[in-house]
């Protein structure tokens, strides 16, 4: 054979072979969910920073949508009044950008995770409604404006519903009154008309919250306001919702007409040590080790159940995929799961997809071939 026709054939072959091992390659979620809904992740400071290179690489493989577990809030963004801080939340549109990622700002308003400035005047007594309306203006339009056209959803307001449907009591309640959220609405679609609005809450499964929140949906569009979707916090138990609570709460909210969304999807396994905990991160209880049992890995018979539960729970999602426009992993992976130190500091949760070598647990396999079905 000629040698040059040998050399060629060979490196066919080659480019063959490194095709066919290319096309061998798992899918990963986003692309095999793809045409079910997005699948995202919410990536903390030193994934945006670029100090975990490996979650990164993790995020770009498996994920089609971001959302910033904590630099977007507002005491991150206006510290100090008037003085914004956006270099974090930068880093983390452009790296949306740079992937191709749908970005979601979470979020404008709420009443955790907010300066205590912004509450208060100088002499430390509580503002006036007019100027607590025009903070939150302020904040609002500054921050909705800087990422228009580049920010695609808003969680405008967080929280806002108790378990019993009454309204949270907090400083924007009790300051403004139930118009705060509303205002929330305005403000927003000002800053930028194009962007999606939502309200984001936990244990949305509650009959209570269900019923409020749909109220709220029902008089936000009375105003003449905009409001397109509702996230389903996902922070979920063993124990808590129930599959079948929690499909009431997801056909509700889509026969609004709203889009719904599975935001801060995670499953705990470990033992609740209060049973009046939802998902409240004001929640803090001291360590005790009998709730921590898992330190080394979790046993196969544990593992199995958690596995079972998360299957019926995305089994749900499938189901109602054309209802649902996404379902966000509340982090990338264990390593860095707020479940670790929440509600108690310094245990070893596995609430994730991803193990903390940011490798794939049996269940994603799974989830694979259910979304064939």
């Amino acid at each position: 054979m000629n040698v040059k026709i040998f050399l060629t054939t060979v490196m066919m072959g080659l480019a063959l072979s490194a095709c066919s091992k290319k096309a061998e390659q798992p899918a990963g979620l986003k692309d095999a969910f793809k045409d079910k809904f997005y699948f995202g992740a919410a990536i903390n400071l030193t994934q945006i920073s670029g100090e975990d290179p490996e979650a990164i690489e993790l995020l770009k493989t498996q994920f089609n949508a971001i959302v910033a577990e904590n630099c977007m809030k507002s005491m991150f963004l206006q510290p100090d009044e008037d003085k914004f801080y956006f270099d974090d939340a930068d880093r983390f549109v452009a790296l949306g950008e740079a992937n191709n990622m749908y970005i979601t700002g979470h979020t404008l308003i709420w009443h955790s995770q907010a300066p205590d400035w912004f509450f208060s005047d100088s002499e430390g007594n509580d503002v006036s409604r007019e100027v607590m309306i025009e903070r939150m203006r302020k904040h609002i339009t500054t921050v909705v404006q800087r990422y228009k056209g580049r920010v695609k959803g808003w969680d405008v307001v967080n929280e806002a519903i108790l378990d019993d449907g009454s309204w949270r009591n907090s400083k924007f309640y009790r300051i403004v009154g139930e118009d705060f959220v509303k205002l929330a609405f305005r403000f927003a679609h000002e800053a930028d008309p194009d962007a999606e609005l939502y309200y984001n809450d936990y244990s949305m499964a509650n009959h209570g919250r269900r019923n409020s929140v749909i109220a709220l949906v029902k008089s936000i569009r009375d105003e003449g306001l905009r409001i397109d979707g509702i996230g389903m916090q996902g922070h979920m138990s063993m124990e808590y919702p129930s599959v079948e609570e929690f499909e009431k709460s997801l056909i509700a909210f889509s026969e609004l007409g709203v889009k719904v969304m599975i935001t801060e999807l995670d499953l705990s396994v470990l033992p609740n040590p209060r049973q009046d905990v939802g998902a409240d991160v004001a929640t803090s209880v001291e360590y005790r080790q009998e709730m921590n049992p898992y330190v080394d890995g979790l046993p196969p018979d544990v593992e199995q159940a958690w596995e079972n539960r998360y299957m019926d729970f995305f089994r749900l999602f499938i189901k109602h995929s054309d209802k649902i426009a996404r379902v966000t992993t509340w982090g990338i992976s264990d390593a860095d799961s707020w479940k670790n130190n929440w509600p108690m500091p310094g245990r070893t949760d596995y609430p994730l997809l991803f193990d903390r070598n940011h490798q794939p647990k049996p269940i994603v396999e799974k989830l694979l071939e259910a979304v064939k079905e």
